[in-house]
């Protein structure tokens, strides 16, 4: 496996986790891997995100239930507190802030059952996500809230290389500005195969798999 390093900022729980070299997911190939599996399981790490995150939503945003994908359940509950630590504006009668997983389908779908459609039907729901390159899962997970009757007020992750998906805003903390060179390409053309260059890892928000 490529040498990982960090980027750093004055925070020193708020990192980024980096590999360069030759990467592919299930959409792209990237020529960086990013590594956030301390981010979403250390507690430290995960209270210093959440304080970062939330910047973005916690003087205008209303916010009901958090949607978890990547694997990010530890941030959102540290998020949802965040959120419910001053008088934070929210709709729901139980004054709290939901926070749910999905279930994954054939295809990528998301879908919930029916113990959890009150949470999302009626609710402001921001999605939280590891990393949104493609967009791709974030986009699954904006059809799933709007399909169950959720209004979405936004994506939220620690990478992310978009501003919005499917017009909806993404806040990230770092972005491919705080790598310099990075890059995805569409595996069917990607210029690292082309020049020969071996596959390191499959890779996604969950970790690497070297070949």
């Amino acid at each position: 496996m490529a040498q990982m390093y960090k980027i750093r900022t004055k925070n020193k729980d708020v990192f980024l986790r980096v590999a360069k070299g030759h990467f592919a997911t299930s959409h792209s190939h990237t020529n960086y891997f990013i590594d956030v599996t301390t981010q979403k399981t250390r507690l430290s790490e995960a209270k210093a995100v959440a304080k970062e995150l939330v910047s973005s939503y916690r003087s205008n945003t209303i916010v009901d239930t958090i949607l978890c994908v990547d694997g990010t359940e530890v941030i959102g509950a540290c998020v949802a507190d965040e959120l419910t630590k001053e008088d934070f504006v929210n709709m729901n009668a139980h004054q709290t802030i939901y926070v749910v997983s999905p279930e994954y389908l054939a295809g990528g779908q998301l879908m919930f059952r029916d113990n959890l459609t009150p949470m999302i039907a009626g609710k402001h729901v921001l999605i939280l996500a590891a990393s949104v390159t493609t967009g791709k899962t974030a986009q699954a997970a904006i059809d799933a809230v709007k399909y169950y009757g959720g209004l979405v007020v936004g994506v939220s992750a620690i990478f992310a290389t978009v501003e919005q998906c499917e017009g909806y805003p993404v806040s990230s903390i770092f972005n491919p500005n705080d790598l310099g060179d990075y890059e995805s390409y569409n595996s069917h053309h990607c210029p690292l195969c082309e020049k020969g260059e071996k596959i390191e890892a499959l890779v996604n928000s969950y970790g690497y798999s070297k070949l």
